[in-house]
């Protein structure tokens, strides 16, 4: 009966170990070249919607945000805290519907949440104050999917970004901030590869906004 072959720990045989290490690392990076991962905080866009005074196309935001960066694949994730039944005087079904044709009709992948209510007192009395902010959310997806792409793009101006920012292009990583005009914090603008003020890309721009309460029954 023959012994077990044992594993040489030659430098021929270490070297070997090496390259193929190498080579895969090698095959990985290639099939994520020009790979476009989307992330988007809707609390963010939705200040720059209001400033445009018109709705987002997200088909048509995508097709430019593809073309921009010479994509081969992209993917969109929609981040949002959406208010609790009964806390609205309408009905959230519209804005479970848009959630249903960002899903199915385009593919995104949305994560929400449902708004915190926080009663807050003070000498004026009791107040309720909502939060939902979807920061730990977004910088998890960011990392979770890391070997997947070679480009993220980030629809935030929230400074608190930056440390996730800055990780990401020192780990290889190109990373563009898309946000709007006095709403994007300087470091996060400066700390990028790049910046984009949505507001001046006219391609992206849907249907023109009737009431704000449209704009509020989308995105509040």
């Amino acid at each position: 009966m023959k012994s077990p072959r044992r594993l040489s720990n030659s430098p021929k045989s270490k070297n070997l170990v090496l390259y193929k290490s190498m080579f895969n690392q090698k095959i990985q990076e290639t099939k994520n070249e020009n790979v476009v991962y989307v992330f988007i905080d809707a609390s963010n866009l939705w200040d720059a919607l209001k400033a445009k005074g018109k709705f987002l196309d997200f088909e048509r935001a995508m097709k430019y945000i593809k073309e921009k960066f010479n994509g081969t694949t992209i993917k969109a994730f929609y981040y949002t805290a959406y208010p609790a039944e009964g806390t609205r005087s309408y009905s959230l079904d519209g804005k479970h519907r848009f959630f249903t044709f960002l899903k199915k009709g385009l593919g995104f992948a949305v994560i929400k949440k449902e708004l915190k209510r926080i009663s807050i007192v003070s000498k004026e009395g009791e107040s309720i104050e909502e939060k939902g902010n979807m920061d730990v959310e977004i910088t998890i997806d960011a990392l979770h999917h890391f070997q997947k792409y070679s480009i993220a793009v980030f629809f935030t101006g929230d400074s608190d970004f930056l440390a996730l920012v800055t990780y990401l292009k020192n780990h290889g990583k190109k990373v563009f901030i898309f946000s709007s005009k006095n709403n994007v914090s300087q470091e996060l603008r400066t700390g990028a590869d790049g910046y984009t003020d949505v507001l001046e890309i006219e391609d992206i721009w849907g249907k023109e906004l009737k009431h704000k309460a449209e704009l509020e029954k989308e995105f509040k």
